[in-house]
């Protein structure tokens, strides 16, 4: 066997066998290493996003791309039936698509999607596949998911644009993610992250016509939708 990765999966195990959160001391003397050993290999596990820290907790936690493989593997319907009042709510206050969207490897994969009454809508993207790159969507992911977004910035920078670096920053100030006609002309979109236990598993996100949803109207879309996600913990 690969030492180095016997040693990362075995420290994967700890964490999760402590609830998913434990400290370094406790890694170390579990696994049988020296605090700096397990110390560098927790620093690469953070830097792939399968470990994180979370600001005033000095504890590792396992990190979203792991939690995000669990899912992969396991049943998706379960978060559809959980998220979906979330987005039943949100489409009646609104009157606009709403969708729920999960990251699958580098990608956007699209769960679920109540399509809008008006004339003038969106289609609904219910089990599509999507780069990340280009959809307010994928901004939640690469702000929100630091594994994903190193990831990705590493292998796809050319495809991300120049600007792409101070996108990711605004939304990670703000909360939300804004695609004003950068994915489709004419379409405007919202997006907020999902989190459970602090981590972010998933996204919902809101489109339909610029002429309906001008860039106020999804700033306000955009705390009315948080205030929702909230609510399903």
């Amino acid at each position: 066997m690969i030492q180095s990765i016997e040693r990362a999966v075995a420290i994967l195990e700890i964490i999760a066998r402590e609830g998913g959160a434990t400290s370094l001391k406790h890694i170390s003397e579990q696994a049988g290493l020296g605090k700096t050993t397990a110390h560098n290999i927790l620093k690469t596990l953070d830097e792939l996003g399968y470990v994180r820290r979370r600001v005033g907790d000095t504890r590792y936690h396992l990190g979203g791309r792991i939690l995000n493989l669990a899912r992969i593997a396991g049943d998706d319907s379960a978060l559809r039936t959980r998220l979906r009042p979330v987005l039943d709510s949100i489409a009646k206050k609104t009157g606009e698509t709403v969708y729920l969207a999960v990251p699958s490897g580098d990608e956007t994969y699209y769960l679920d999607a109540i399509e809008s009454s008006q004339q003038l809508k969106t289609a609904c993207p219910v089990e599509v596949r999507e780069r990340l790159e280009g959809s307010a969507i994928g901004l939640v992911f690469l702000a929100f998911m630091p594994g994903l977004g190193k990831r990705v910035l590493a292998t796809r920078a050319d495809a991300l644009g120049p600007d792409i670096l101070s996108q990711i920053d605004a939304v990670a100030r703000t909360g939300y993610a804004l695609d004003l006609e950068n994915h489709q002309p004419g379409l405007h979109c919202v997006a907020v992250p999902w989190r459970e236990n602090g981590e972010v598993r998933a996204a919902i996100g809101l489109s339909g016509p610029m002429t309906r949803l001008t860039k106020d109207k999804l700033k306000d879309a955009a705390w009315m939708m948080m205030k929702e996600a909230e609510k399903i913990q």
